[in-house]
């Protein structure tokens, strides 16, 4: 790959992050600012929640079980119970190490 191809994907990424950004101040800055903020989160949430979904038991025309699912349950029981997130992180990178260190991923 060429440098002029790399430096062509870094702008489009930061394009793309930046379209978000304006896409999101125009919706939340017009009219009823809740029901704007309340539109984005109903669709930031599943969008993020899918896309981990995706990463953690993806491969590549299977469904992986390995140390990430046991991680990944971990720290959602953490964010349901409000956990601060540095725990969240360590007690989740805690278990897929342990697990991987154990031979399970």
């Amino acid at each position: 790959m060429s440098w002029t191809s790399v430096l062509l994907l870094c702008g489009a990424a930061y394009a793309l992050k930046l379209a978000g950004a304006v896409g999101a101040a125009r919706a939340s800055g017009s009219g009823d600012d809740e029901s704007a903020d309340t539109r984005l989160d109903a669709l930031v949430v599943p969008v993020i929640a899918g896309l981990i979904a995706v990463q953690t038991a993806g491969g590549d025309r299977a469904i992986v079980v390995d140390a990430r699912l046991p991680a990944l349950i971990v720290a959602a029981l953490l964010i349901w119970r409000r956990a601060p997130l540095l725990v969240v992180v360590l007690a989740a990178g805690g278990i897929a190490a342990g697990l991987r260190a154990a031979g399970y991923g």
